[in-house]
Protein backbone atom coordinates (compact mmCIF):
# COMPACT_ATOMS: atom_id res chain seq x y z
CA UNK A 1 0.00 0.00 0.00
CA UNK A 2 1.10 3.50 -0.78
CA UNK A 3 -0.28 6.01 0.97
CA UNK A 4 0.47 9.44 -0.34
CA UNK A 5 0.20 12.52 2.33
CA UNK A 6 -0.03 16.07 0.63
CA UNK A 7 -1.33 19.54 0.90
CA UNK A 8 0.33 23.08 1.41
CA UNK A 9 3.01 23.69 4.04
CA UNK A 10 2.52 24.13 7.72
CA UNK A 11 -0.84 21.98 8.06
CA UNK A 12 0.52 18.91 9.88
CA UNK A 13 1.64 16.59 6.97
CA UNK A 14 4.96 15.48 8.90
CA UNK A 15 3.19 14.55 12.11
CA UNK A 16 0.37 12.64 10.28
CA UNK A 17 3.06 10.80 7.75
CA UNK A 18 4.63 9.70 11.00
CA UNK A 19 1.90 8.91 12.96
CA UNK A 20 0.77 6.20 9.58
CA UNK A 21 4.26 5.14 9.43
CA UNK A 22 3.67 3.58 13.31
CA UNK A 23 0.18 2.32 12.45
CA UNK A 24 1.26 1.01 8.97
CA UNK A 25 4.38 -0.11 9.69
CA UNK A 26 5.48 1.75 6.88
CA UNK A 27 8.75 3.23 5.25
CA UNK A 28 8.51 7.30 4.76
CA UNK A 29 9.44 8.61 1.28
CA UNK A 30 10.32 12.68 1.27
CA UNK A 31 8.40 14.51 -1.50
CA UNK A 32 9.17 17.68 -0.77
CA UNK A 33 11.53 19.49 -3.06
CA UNK A 34 13.70 21.12 -1.30
CA UNK A 35 14.08 19.05 1.91
CA UNK A 36 16.42 16.46 -0.65
CA UNK A 37 19.06 18.59 0.37
CA UNK A 38 21.87 18.44 3.16
CA UNK A 39 21.73 21.40 6.19
CA UNK A 40 18.55 22.92 5.12
CA UNK A 41 16.96 21.74 8.09
CA UNK A 42 14.63 24.83 9.82
CA UNK A 43 13.95 26.43 6.77
CA UNK A 44 12.24 23.34 4.85
CA UNK A 45 10.86 22.17 8.37
CA UNK A 46 12.50 18.92 7.65
CA UNK A 47 11.28 16.33 10.22
CA UNK A 48 13.46 16.64 13.35
CA UNK A 49 14.72 14.12 15.54
CA UNK A 50 11.58 14.61 18.49
CA UNK A 51 9.24 13.96 15.41
CA UNK A 52 10.75 11.00 14.12
CA UNK A 53 9.23 7.75 15.02
CA UNK A 54 11.55 5.45 14.19
CA UNK A 55 10.24 3.85 10.76
CA UNK A 56 12.71 3.65 7.76
CA UNK A 57 13.47 7.15 5.64
CA UNK A 58 14.19 8.41 2.20
CA UNK A 59 14.90 10.83 -0.10
CA UNK A 60 15.53 13.06 2.98
CA UNK A 61 18.84 14.67 3.05
CA UNK A 62 20.44 13.42 -0.26
CA UNK A 63 22.34 15.74 -2.48
CA UNK A 64 24.53 19.45 -0.77
CA UNK A 65 22.64 22.69 -1.23
CA UNK A 66 25.83 23.30 -4.22
CA UNK A 67 24.05 20.05 -6.59
CA UNK A 68 21.25 20.13 -9.19
CA UNK A 69 18.44 17.56 -8.06
CA UNK A 70 15.69 17.44 -10.79
CA UNK A 71 11.94 15.94 -11.27
CA UNK A 72 13.33 13.70 -13.16
CA UNK A 73 16.28 12.93 -10.53
CA UNK A 74 13.58 12.50 -8.17
CA UNK A 75 11.17 10.02 -10.40
CA UNK A 76 13.91 8.22 -10.82
CA UNK A 77 14.89 7.79 -7.26
CA UNK A 78 10.88 7.45 -6.13
CA UNK A 79 10.28 4.12 -8.40
CA UNK A 80 13.66 2.68 -7.08
CA UNK A 81 12.35 2.94 -3.57
CA UNK A 82 9.07 1.20 -4.46
CA UNK A 83 11.05 -1.20 -6.25
CA UNK A 84 12.80 -1.95 -3.54
CA UNK A 85 9.98 -2.23 -0.94
CA UNK A 86 7.48 -3.32 -2.63
CA UNK A 87 6.35 -5.88 -0.28
CA UNK A 88 6.22 -2.84 2.75
CA UNK A 89 3.91 0.08 2.79
CA UNK A 90 5.43 3.31 1.89
CA UNK A 91 4.00 6.47 3.19
CA UNK A 92 5.17 9.25 0.87
CA UNK A 93 4.94 13.09 2.16
CA UNK A 94 5.31 16.02 1.21
CA UNK A 95 3.89 19.12 -0.81
CA UNK A 96 5.72 18.91 -4.31
CA UNK A 97 2.93 18.10 -6.40
CA UNK A 98 5.39 17.61 -9.59
CA UNK A 99 7.68 15.23 -8.06
CA UNK A 100 5.11 12.81 -6.83
CA UNK A 101 2.59 13.16 -10.17
CA UNK A 102 6.04 12.39 -11.95
CA UNK A 103 7.04 9.78 -9.46
CA UNK A 104 3.56 7.37 -9.53
CA UNK A 105 2.03 8.24 -12.77
CA UNK A 106 3.47 7.13 -16.86
CA UNK A 107 5.46 10.58 -16.89
CA UNK A 108 8.55 10.09 -18.94
CA UNK A 109 11.30 13.13 -18.67
CA UNK A 110 14.43 13.87 -21.11
CA UNK A 111 17.28 13.39 -18.70
CA UNK A 112 19.25 16.13 -20.75
CA UNK A 113 16.56 19.00 -19.87
CA UNK A 114 17.25 19.43 -16.40
CA UNK A 115 15.18 22.46 -14.69
CA UNK A 116 18.08 24.63 -14.72
CA UNK A 117 18.56 24.71 -18.76
CA UNK A 118 15.84 27.08 -18.48
CA UNK A 119 16.78 29.38 -15.70
CA UNK A 120 18.03 32.72 -17.95
CA UNK A 121 15.01 32.58 -20.38
CA UNK A 122 12.16 34.56 -20.58
CA UNK A 123 8.40 33.38 -20.37
CA UNK A 124 8.19 34.63 -24.12
CA UNK A 125 10.87 32.55 -24.80
CA UNK A 126 9.72 29.39 -23.08
CA UNK A 127 6.37 29.82 -24.33
CA UNK A 128 8.21 29.99 -27.92
CA UNK A 129 9.96 26.98 -27.49
CA UNK A 130 6.84 25.16 -25.97
CA UNK A 131 4.89 25.70 -29.26
CA UNK A 132 8.03 24.96 -31.29
CA UNK A 133 7.80 21.66 -29.39
CA UNK A 134 4.28 21.22 -31.05
CA UNK A 135 3.68 20.07 -27.15
CA UNK A 136 -0.43 21.22 -26.58
CA UNK A 137 -0.33 25.02 -25.02
CA UNK A 138 -4.16 25.26 -24.63
CA UNK A 139 -4.02 24.57 -20.59
CA UNK A 140 -0.46 26.09 -20.13
CA UNK A 141 -0.35 30.49 -19.38
CA UNK A 142 2.94 32.50 -20.68
CA UNK A 143 3.16 33.92 -17.22
CA UNK A 144 2.95 30.66 -15.38
CA UNK A 145 6.74 29.56 -15.46
CA UNK A 146 6.87 26.38 -13.69
CA UNK A 147 4.19 24.71 -15.70
CA UNK A 148 5.72 25.52 -19.01
CA UNK A 149 9.36 24.16 -17.41
CA UNK A 150 7.73 20.98 -16.59
CA UNK A 151 5.90 20.73 -20.20
CA UNK A 152 9.56 21.08 -21.90
CA UNK A 153 10.49 18.42 -19.80
CA UNK A 154 7.52 16.10 -20.03
CA UNK A 155 8.42 13.37 -23.23
CA UNK A 156 5.47 11.17 -22.30
CA UNK A 157 1.95 12.59 -21.41
CA UNK A 158 1.46 15.22 -24.22
CA UNK A 159 -2.29 14.98 -24.75
CA UNK A 160 -2.49 12.05 -22.42
CA UNK A 161 -4.74 10.99 -19.91
CA UNK A 162 -2.53 10.37 -16.75
CA UNK A 163 -1.85 6.92 -16.14
CA UNK A 164 -1.13 5.51 -12.35
CA UNK A 165 1.73 3.33 -12.17
CA UNK A 166 0.99 1.69 -9.05
CA UNK A 167 -1.38 -0.22 -7.41
CA UNK A 168 -3.33 0.25 -4.01
CA UNK A 169 -2.27 4.01 -3.95
CA UNK A 170 -4.08 6.33 -1.39
CA UNK A 171 -3.90 10.03 -1.64
CA UNK A 172 -4.67 11.90 1.88
CA UNK A 173 -4.95 15.72 1.99
CA UNK A 174 -5.19 18.01 5.31
CA UNK A 175 -6.83 21.17 5.01
CA UNK A 176 -7.82 23.95 7.31
CA UNK A 177 -9.61 26.85 6.94
CA UNK A 178 -7.88 29.30 4.87
CA UNK A 179 -7.03 32.22 7.58
CA UNK A 180 -6.07 29.72 10.15
CA UNK A 181 -3.31 28.38 7.60
CA UNK A 182 -1.95 31.67 7.15
CA UNK A 183 -1.90 32.27 10.79
CA UNK A 184 -0.25 28.95 11.17
CA UNK A 185 2.03 29.35 8.32
CA UNK A 186 3.19 33.30 9.90
CA UNK A 187 3.49 31.50 13.31
CA UNK A 188 5.93 29.03 12.35
CA UNK A 189 7.93 31.50 10.43
CA UNK A 190 8.37 33.54 13.85
CA UNK A 191 9.36 29.78 15.09
CA UNK A 192 11.85 29.07 12.49
CA UNK A 193 13.49 32.16 13.18
CA UNK A 194 13.14 31.48 17.01
CA UNK A 195 15.07 28.05 15.92
CA UNK A 196 18.00 29.78 14.28
CA UNK A 197 17.01 30.20 11.10
CA UNK A 198 19.22 33.22 10.19
CA UNK A 199 22.33 31.52 11.69
CA UNK A 200 21.28 28.46 9.35
CA UNK A 201 20.39 30.64 6.15
CA UNK A 202 24.18 32.66 6.99
CA UNK A 203 25.85 29.93 6.91
CA UNK A 204 25.00 28.09 3.83
CA UNK A 205 25.02 31.44 2.14
CA UNK A 206 29.23 31.30 3.51
CA UNK A 207 29.36 27.63 2.64
CA UNK A 208 27.23 27.40 -0.96
CA UNK A 209 26.86 31.07 -2.09
CA UNK A 210 24.09 31.51 -4.40
CA UNK A 211 23.43 27.86 -5.07
CA UNK A 212 20.24 27.09 -7.08
CA UNK A 213 18.63 25.50 -3.88
CA UNK A 214 19.60 28.79 -1.84
CA UNK A 215 18.04 30.82 -4.49
CA UNK A 216 15.11 29.15 -4.52
CA UNK A 217 14.46 27.86 -1.20
CA UNK A 218 11.46 30.52 0.65
CA UNK A 219 13.56 31.29 3.63
CA UNK A 220 16.63 31.37 2.11
CA UNK A 221 16.79 33.61 -0.63
CA UNK A 222 14.58 36.45 1.17
CA UNK A 223 17.43 36.19 4.17
CA UNK A 224 20.27 36.34 1.21
CA UNK A 225 18.75 39.75 0.24
CA UNK A 226 19.44 40.68 3.59
CA UNK A 227 22.90 39.57 4.27
CA UNK A 228 23.47 41.45 0.65
CA UNK A 229 22.16 44.59 2.20
CA UNK A 230 18.66 44.89 0.14
CA UNK A 231 16.32 44.95 2.88
CA UNK A 232 16.13 45.01 6.68
CA UNK A 233 15.79 41.70 8.53
CA UNK A 234 12.03 42.71 9.33
CA UNK A 235 11.19 42.83 5.79
CA UNK A 236 12.95 39.85 5.01
CA UNK A 237 10.80 38.01 7.90
CA UNK A 238 7.42 39.34 5.98
CA UNK A 239 8.67 38.34 2.84
CA UNK A 240 9.31 35.19 3.89
CA UNK A 241 5.39 35.10 5.10
CA UNK A 242 3.82 36.47 2.62
CA UNK A 243 5.91 34.23 -0.14
CA UNK A 244 4.86 30.73 2.46
CA UNK A 245 1.31 32.43 1.93
CA UNK A 246 1.21 32.35 -1.26
CA UNK A 247 3.18 28.95 -1.86
CA UNK A 248 0.09 27.45 0.14
CA UNK A 249 -2.55 28.52 -2.19
CA UNK A 250 -0.44 27.19 -5.36
CA UNK A 251 -0.43 23.95 -3.79
CA UNK A 252 -3.80 23.67 -2.66
CA UNK A 253 -4.92 24.70 -6.47
CA UNK A 254 -2.34 22.11 -7.98
CA UNK A 255 -3.73 19.09 -5.66
CA UNK A 256 -7.17 20.06 -6.47
CA UNK A 257 -6.64 20.32 -10.11
CA UNK A 258 -4.14 17.23 -11.10
CA UNK A 259 -4.94 14.46 -8.47
CA UNK A 260 -7.95 12.88 -6.63
CA UNK A 261 -7.23 13.40 -2.77
CA UNK A 262 -9.23 12.78 0.13
CA UNK A 263 -8.93 15.56 1.97
CA UNK A 264 -9.16 16.09 5.69
CA UNK A 265 -9.92 19.10 8.32
CA UNK A 266 -6.69 19.20 10.62
CA UNK A 267 -7.51 19.12 13.65
CA UNK A 268 -4.68 21.44 15.88
CA UNK A 269 -5.88 21.01 19.44
CA UNK A 270 -6.64 16.77 18.63
CA UNK A 271 -4.34 15.67 16.22
CA UNK A 272 -5.05 11.85 17.29
CA UNK A 273 -8.66 12.87 15.92
CA UNK A 274 -7.35 13.62 12.73
CA UNK A 275 -5.20 10.81 12.52
CA UNK A 276 -7.96 8.40 13.56
CA UNK A 277 -10.36 10.03 10.70
CA UNK A 278 -7.53 9.46 8.45
CA UNK A 279 -6.76 5.37 9.64
CA UNK A 280 -10.75 4.76 9.40
CA UNK A 281 -10.88 5.81 5.85
CA UNK A 282 -7.63 4.12 4.44
CA UNK A 283 -9.02 0.81 6.45
CA UNK A 284 -12.60 1.01 4.58
CA UNK A 285 -10.79 1.33 1.20
CA UNK A 286 -8.57 -0.79 1.70
CA UNK A 287 -10.64 -3.45 3.44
Amino acid sequence: MILCVVGPTGVGKTKLAEELSQRYDAVVVNCDAMQVYKEMDIGTAKYTKEEDMGKPHFLFDIVRPDEIYTVFDYQRDLRRILKDYADRNVVIVGGTGLYLKAGLYDYEFDERAELNEYENLSNEKLYALLQESGKNTDDVHVNNRRRMISKLNSTGNNGRKDVLLYEDVCMIGLTTNRQNLYDKINRRVDKMMEDGLLEEAESLYKKYGLSKAMKTGIGYKELIAYFEGLMTLDEAVRLIKQKSRKYAKRQYTWFLHQMQVEWFETDYEDFSKTVDEVCAFIDKKRF
